[in-house]
């Protein structure tokens, strides 16, 4: 660590602790790589010095070209010729160099691998389980929180009051504590803090508020999974990193409520969770295949199961009543053109593809999904600032949006 006075720092520095302004309020958590934008709040609020990790050592040129190599082999599934992927490909470069520098450890072909579950059983033989009879069984078995049929109740309502909403949600101590955490968070960025649900309707919004809810109630259905097919730290974060992303990227729009593309951003791989109960065998099958012949886990799904996790999630989504815009962003992230207005999934397309690039650098093993040109082009936003800067507004709020969660 070395403390900088403020004319010595430079972009690129990383913040070895929490910066907070001379009250108190937290400006910039520790982690946050600065940009001149920091920089110059920085000055704005009279901070005079900061606390930034040394810098890493320079890589030579053999370190550069492991680097390179290593990441070249999750875009080999790509068109390396197309503008947007090749800014992903940067961002995932310099990620990985950052990592190195500061004493990763590339990865090894050993590692990989997923881990051995010989002993787990699909419940589902291979052709023996559809999408529907998956969802079926699933329904039939588990109980769902009594809080999401409460708050989608208040969502189909279109009379029901702001203290209304508020009143339901708050019947759930650990959900209003979360929406809580996230309205105080850089989700929203509210200079003042929230200290109420009633007032975080007020703010937020009613129906923004409780599609918000709804996503996090449908989370805790999801607690049996089994530890040795998923890290279930790391599947959050990967989904809270997309629904981020798409909150970015929806911002960019006009006329979108931001706040529901977090939220299917946050559910877009719940079909996954799914197979994972019901095929946990197959389920790591595929993780294998995809890891083995570098391909996206999306297409390792098809050859393995002969369907994927959005084929789940649609009798799924359906078999919840969860709402039909939400449901559609999460079944078509993958296939944006085939929706008859593409421009919500095609966001969220393009909010995980951005987010698979981001978690190379934190050691993710799977390949990028080709990103659908004419998806990208429907946003019609310009590569290189619109990916920089969604990264670096990316950077500020996750571990902070990520403590809600945890």
């Amino acid at each position: 660590m070395a403390i900088k006075r403020l004319e010595e720092l430079a972009a690129g520095m990383t913040l070895a602790s929490d910066l907070k302004a001379g009250d108190g309020r937290l400006l910039f958590k520790a982690g946050t790589e600065l940009q001149d934008r920091h920089i110059e709040l920085i000055g704005r609020v009279g901070v005079e010095s900061v606390d930034v990790e040394d810098a890493p050592d320079t890589l030579d040129e053999e370190q550069l070209r492991a680097v390179e190599e290593y990441v070249r082999e999750f875009f080999q599934y790509v068109d390396p010729d197309f503008e947007p992927t090749i800014e992903m490909f940067l961002i995932a470069l310099n990620g990985v160099a950052r990592r190195v520098a500061a004493g990763w450890v590339l990865p090894d072909v050993s590692e990989r691998r997923a881990v051995n579950v010989e002993h787990l059983e699909d419940i589902f033989l291979a052709g023996m389980g559809t999408p529907e009879t998956i969802v079926q069984h699933e329904s039939e078995l588990a109980s769902f929180p009594d809080i999401y049929f409460r708050i989608r109740e208040v969502l189909a309502d279109e009379s029901a009051s702001a203290d209304t909403i508020a009143k339901v949600v708050s019947t759930d101590m650990s959900l209003s504590a979360k929406l809580i955490k996230l309205v105080n968070s850089p989700l929203y960025g509210f200079p003042q803090t929230i200290d109420s649900i009633s007032r975080a309707v007020t703010l937020v919004g009613g129906k923004e508020l409780s599609t918000l809810a709804l996503g996090i109630s449908a989370i805790n259905y999801f607690k049996d999974i089994p530890p040795e097919l998923v890290d279930m730290e790391s599947f959050w974060r990967h989904s809270i990193t997309c629904g981020i992303f798409a909150k970015i990227l929806a911002g960019t729009q006009r006329g979108l409520a931001p706040e529901r593309f977090f939220t299917a951003g946050l559910l877009h791989d719940v079909g996954r969770l799914i197979l994972f109960k019901k095929l946990p065998y197959a389920s790591t099958e595929a993780m294998l295949y995809a890891r083995e012949n570098s391909i996206p886990l999306v297409e390792a799904e098809r050859e393995v199961m002969e369907f994927c996790h959005t084929d789940i999630s649609k009798p799924l989504l359906e078999s919840w009543k969860f709402p039909e815009s939400l449901s559609n962003m999460i079944n078509y992230h993958h296939n944006p053109m085939e929706f008859p207005n593409p421009l919500e999934p095609a966001i969220i397309h393009v909010a995980d593809s951005l987010t698979n690039a981001v978690e190379i650098a934190r050691g993710s093993m799977y390949a990028m999904p080709q990103l659908d040109p004419d998806a990208w082009e429907i946003l019609g936003i310009a590569p290189r600032p619109a990916l920089e800067q969604a990264v670096a507004d990316y950077e500020e709020q996750i571990d902070v949006i990520l403590s809600a969660f945890i």
